[in-house]
């Protein structure tokens, strides 16, 4: 994904928020992105899977929180900030580092079989950004359904 003009209707490119994840640089498309924010506290979710973090209260919404870094990559990342993404269930916190701004990035090709379970659900294109390579992430179904159940039986046990 060079620094290019919008590629097609289909989610192929446009103006994207770069970020670090852990040693990887990774892009959401602006459209998925709610906003961005210094970490929120989270609550550990009893069986989920390990890149869940827990869950936060996002403006008075329950949010599973995903480690990117660990979800991709499996290793452990400071998290610098938490990017809110729209997602199938409701809003979903990204932890990542730092973010890196905003730039137009167009969609390149997964190469099959490099990808397997969540990650795959995840990444809808690998490219560059200069001389890196930056995974094009998608947040639509990232987080499975039993963690967005066990979110909602927290925010219930929470509220008066």
């Amino acid at each position: 994904m060079a620094q290019s003009e919008r590629a097609g209707p289909e989610g192929e490119g446009g103006n994207s928020l770069v970020f670090r994840a852990g040693s990887m640089l990774c892009a959401l498309r602006l459209d998925e992105v709610i906003e961005t924010m210094r970490p929120l506290a989270t609550r550990a979710l009893a069986g989920a899977p390990a890149f869940v973090r827990g869950v936060c209260i996002m403006r008075g919404v329950p949010a599973p929180v995903v480690d990117v870094a660990r979800l991709l990559g499996g290793e452990e990342a400071e998290v610098a900030r938490f990017v809110a993404v729209r997602a199938e269930h409701g809003p979903v916190a990204f932890a990542t580092g730092e973010v890196l701004g905003i730039r137009v990035t167009a969609a390149g090709g997964t190469h099959p079989g490099l990808l397997t379970g969540a990650s795959s659900r995840l990444v809808a294109g690998v490219g560059t950004l200069d001389a890196e390579p930056l995974l094009l992430l998608q947040g639509m179904r990232v987080v499975p359904d039993h963690v967005w159940q066990a979110a909602a039986g927290q925010a219930e046990a929470v509220a008066p």
